[in-house]
């Protein structure tokens, strides 16, 4: 029997690590200063907020925490548009001390020089600020690694439906030009005033629609890693958001008509998504392939129409790209492996790892497919072990993997009910940018992915060229 909404969250809570109080609901954000004293006694505010959600929600926060004597300042990040990137995070880390001067003058720095990420870290002081963050999901982001920074909490005023690190375990920044997760704590509250949520604009809630579609093939590329024994499914982290994933993301349209209820939705969702990756203390019940996609499209700075792209928007590309992939393996008999043609043509370490470098020698990051395959990298004897168990198992296995995973056409159905893009053309990708894409997310990130059981199987190219083939999802 499924669960009621005040179930759900109590079992959420039970299971987080971090984050002990959600609210949500219409009118919430007047709790803020009740529940701010509550977490934080004694403790000044920072409100942090930029050119779009302080008048959406900040500016009314900021007045109702001085009323309720609180000693509150504010600080408004003056872009128009940017990403979460280390300067952004020298600077919150100077809101933190309440350097407001110092922190605008790095934010109007377009020349400003990275620091050492491993000396961001401080003693814990009473007289540092609370981080108050305002915004989506960059403001949080920053907010989170930057208390983290300081050896404290802080507490999170979300102001759209759009992504799931709201509440999740670390957090996800550029760094030496290289999109990486960084591991801190997720907030010690959440409150979530629906009012605000389902008044912001539409293509953001479209996004946070697709970044919860996204654990549609997450879940099935942890499956696969579960099965191969890697990183192991854990209980709380998987049935927390699974159990009730396919429910959330059943009324596209009524996302895209801006209905409070369908929103609530699809944010409760993203933060039951979050809060599996507190209990597993890792990305891996959110995303995978899905995502790097978007890492990629980050990394390269890439833009549309001289716009970057949003985080959900992105993965929305991904995420129906990898339902292709999935549509592909299904296809085929794998019954029918040839397990010793496949360990016999398995390439040495020294091998793949060079194969790394003539792949990444162009990217912002030339050394990240090195490190990240040397990491992952597995032997022969293991490669036979995994793909003996998978000739054997296929039919069983892939039964389970089709009851997870949507078709491609239900997927971009959902996208383009939802308001959410549903062709690469709409974030300026082109189809074979797409393709060309894919060597590097196979290799990109030590995450065992659907890709690697492919490149093991010898039916990588019988699972990614048929999408970009006549008749395939993303024909060329």
């Amino acid at each position: 029997m499924k669960k009621t909404f005040q179930e759900r969250i109590a079992y959420a809570l039970s299971i987080s690590t971090d984050t002990k109080v959600f609210e949500m609901g219409r009118g919430y954000a007047s709790m803020t200063p009740e529940v701010f004293k509550k977490c934080f006694p004694g403790r000044k505010a920072m409100v942090v907020a930029d050119v779009h959600t302080w008048p959406a929600l900040g500016e009314k926060m900021y007045a109702m925490l001085a009323e309720a004597g609180v000693t509150t300042e504010k600080y408004i990040i003056d872009k128009e548009e940017f990403h979460a990137e280390w300067k952004y995070v020298e600077m919150v880390d100077l809101l933190v001390e309440g350097k407001l001067a110092e922190a605008k003058a790095i934010e109007q720095d377009d020349k400003h020089v990275e620091a050492d990420a491993e000396k961001a870290f401080k003693p814990a002081s009473e007289n540092y600020f609370i981080l108050v963050s305002v915004g989506s999901g960059v403001i949080n982001d920053l907010c989170k690694l930057c208390s983290h920074h300081h050896g404290q909490s802080y507490l999170t005023l979300p102001t759209a439906a759009s992504v799931d690190g709201y509440s999740s375990f670390g957090a996800s920044i550029s760094y030496q030009r290289a999109k990486q997760t960084f591991s801190c704590p997720a907030p010690v509250a959440i409150i979530a005033d629906t009012d605000v949520i389902a008044a912001a604009p539409k293509e953001m809630t479209a996004a946070g629609y697709a970044d919860l579609a996204a654990k549609v093939p997450a879940g099935a590329e942890w499956m696969i890693s579960d099965f191969v024994g890697t990183e192991l499914i854990q209980s709380d982290a998987w049935h927390v958001l699974q159990d009730y994933l396919d429910d959330f993301l059943s009324r596209p349209e009524a996302v895209a008509a801006g209905d409070p209820d369908a929103i609530a939705d699809i944010f409760e969702g993203l933060t039951l998504s979050g809060i599996a990756m507190q209990a597993a203390r890792s990305s891996r019940p959110a995303s995978c392939c899905d995502h790097l996609f978007s890492h990629i499209l980050d990394m390269t700075e890439h833009r549309f129409n001289g716009k970057l792209q949003s985080h959900g928007f992105q993965v929305a590309v991904g995420t129906m790209t990898m339902c292709a992939a999935f549509d592909e393996l299904f296809k085929l008999d794998l019954t029918q492996l040839d397990v010793d043609a496949c360990v016999k043509a398995w390439p040495t370490l020294e091998q793949e790892q060079e194969r790394a470098l003539q792949l990444f020698k162009d990217f912002p990051a030339p050394k990240l497919g090195y490190t990240q395959i040397t990491q992952k990298y597995q032997g022969p004897e293991e490669i036979r072990r995994q793909l003996e168990k998978l000739k054997a198992e296929w039919p069983s296995f892939k039964q389970k993997l089709q009851a997870q995973v949507w078709p491609f056409e239900k997927m971009q159905a959902a996208f383009k009910a939802a308001g959410a893009p549903y062709d690469p053309s709409m974030i300026g990708v082109s189809r074979e940018q797409l393709r060309d894409m894919f060597p590097i997310v196979q290799m990109m990130r030590f995450r065992y992915n659907l890709l690697d059981l492919a490149k093991r199987g010898g039916f990588y190219d019988a699972i990614v060229n048929p999408i970009f083939a006549k008749g395939g999802a993303w024909e060329i």
